[in-house]
Formats: structure tokens, C-alpha cells, sequence
């Protein structure tokens, strides 16, 4: 899962255009690499507020690309997604909070949820992992999955409000770099 913005913001086209284009160059990869490091951490708070997750199992998951500038190699992209583990594509209910009861074992997805049981269901593995028997006997036994980090990011409560914040501070963080290589690297026509 990837989040992609692809706007033309019309303050930072106008001075992109009175700027040197080796400066203007670093002061966008420098800008959209910021900006994506600003969304990385929305985007993990705004996943930790709605699911009951800790920063660290969420961070683990979400995968920044930088852009860059440097010699005469351009490249004026950056993103952020979410990957899976490979082979994995939901994360086991002993990641939620999960604690042994009578009953089995009771864990909460969602922060503001209620908390839930499922009948017969055990952890193994030190807390680590959910398991449930398959049949009457003592074998076969299968994990407890829910969904995944990924999963979590595509929710398009978070993604727009991860969007809306990219969109109202690029530009002012452009504005800030664009002085700064300015200053830096002198002012001159391109």
C-alpha cells in the first residue's frame, strides 16, 4: 500500500520558476523527503488512535523512499508505504492486547472497542501467539489472524488525514528549504 499525491501546488510552482534549477532541485528533494517523514509519523499515530497497537509494531511496518538530488541525478519522488512480512498478510491476535482467561483468550482490535473472547483459543510461544484447535483432538491447531499493518494504512479515514496534512505543509516546508538553499548555494537565474 503506497500513498501517492500527485498536485501542483501553485505557490511552489511560482518559485520554483525564480530559482536556479541545481537549487531548486535540492530544495524540492529536500522538501518532499521532510514532508514524507512528517507523514510516516501522522500515519503511525493516526493507525495507533484508531487500533490498539504499540509506535514500535507499526513503525516496523511502514517504509519510507527518499528523494534526491545529486549530481545531475535527479529524482523527485518520495513515498511512504506499508509492507507485509512476506508469506504474511494479518497480524496475530496476541498483538492486540491479548490475555489468557477461562474462557480463552480476550484481546481488543480497536482502541475504543470492547474487548472480545474466543472460546477455547490459548497462547504459546511465551504470549506470543493465539492458537485454537482445529478438531475434538489435541492436534491440528491454527493461529488467530486479523488484519494487517497494511491494512490498517489503506483505511481511508487515516489515508485522507494523512493526505490533508501532506498538502497543507508542503508548501510551507518548501518555503523554508527554498531559503535555506538559496542562502546556502547563492541566488542566480537558471
Amino acid at each position: 500500500m503506497q500513498i501517492k499525491i500527485q498536485t501542483n501546488f501553485p505557490n511552489v510552482q511560482r518559485q520554483l520558476e525564480t530559482m536556479r534549477k541545481d537549487i531548486a532541485d535540492k530544495a524540492v528533494a529536500s522538501a518532499l523527503n521532510k514532508t514524507v517523514a512528517l507523514a510516516k509519523t501522522a500515519m503511525s499515530r493516526e493507525i495507533r488512535a484508531e487500533f490498539n497497537l504499540k509506535a514500535s509494531e507499526v513503525n516496523e511496518s511502514l517504509r519510507i523512499s527518499r528523494a534526491s538530488a545529486a549530481r545531475g541525478r535527479l529524482q523527485l519522488s518520495a513515498s511512504l508505504s506499508s509492507i507485509s512480512r512476506p508469506g504474511r498478510r494479518s497480524l496475530n491476535l496476541a498483538r492486540f492486547a491479548a490475555r489468557q482467561t477461562r474462557k480463552g483468550v480476550s484481546f481488543k482490535i480497536k482502541r475504543g472497542g470492547p474487548r472480545k473472547v474466543i472460546p477455547g483459543s490459548f497462547l504459546i510461544n511465551g504470549g506470543k501467539t493465539v492458537m485454537i484447535r482445529e478438531g475434538k483432538g489435541r492436534l491440528p491447531i491454527k493461529a488467530l489472524q486479523t488484519i494487517d499493518v497494511a491494512q490498517m494504512f489503506n483505511t481511508k479515514r487515516i489515508n485522507a488525514k494523512v493526505v490533508q496534512l501532506i498538502e497543507a505543509r508542503f508548501p510551507e516546508i518548501f518555503a523554508n528549504d527554498a531559503r535555506f538553499f538559496t542562502a546556502k548555494f547563492g541566488r542566480g537565474a537558471a
